[in-house]
């Protein structure tokens, strides 16, 4: 399945890479703790990270069309967990397909929402 979405996700970007992208200054994350059911949007500059219940999310580099900085945003996201020191995400997320690729977690889904263009 993790090819499939891999393969997905090439096709997803292929036409973004057509556009012109600009990269922005961070990303705004939507963090969701599934057993409390609290939800948290997370600021986070571009190599910058924070801290959402056990797991640390650090934000690489987001990405979106400079025609239209509100649409079909795509971010590098490393997610670990801080207990483990496990890896439990590293990879694009595309802000329009958040299941494309998407952490997987029992306890927490985080997202991304949209590019700091400001």
């Amino acid at each position: 399945m993790k090819g499939f979405a891999c393969l997905a996700l090439l096709a997803l970007a292929a036409p973004a890479a057509a556009q012109e992208v600009a990269s922005a200054g961070g990303a705004v994350l939507r963090a969701l703790d599934k057993n409390t059911g609290l939800t948290e949007d997370l600021d986070v500059l571009a190599g910058g990270s924070v801290e959402f219940g056990r797991l640390n999310v650090t934000v690489s580099d987001c990405r979106y069309p400079v025609d239209d900085p509100t649409s079909n945003a795509f971010a590098h996201l490393d997610i670990a967990d801080r207990r483990s020191g496990k890896t439990e995400f590293s990879g694009w997320m595309v802000a329009s397909s958040p299941a494309l690729s998407a952490l997987d977690d029992p306890r927490y889904d985080v997202w991304l929402l949209r590019c700091k263009t400001s």
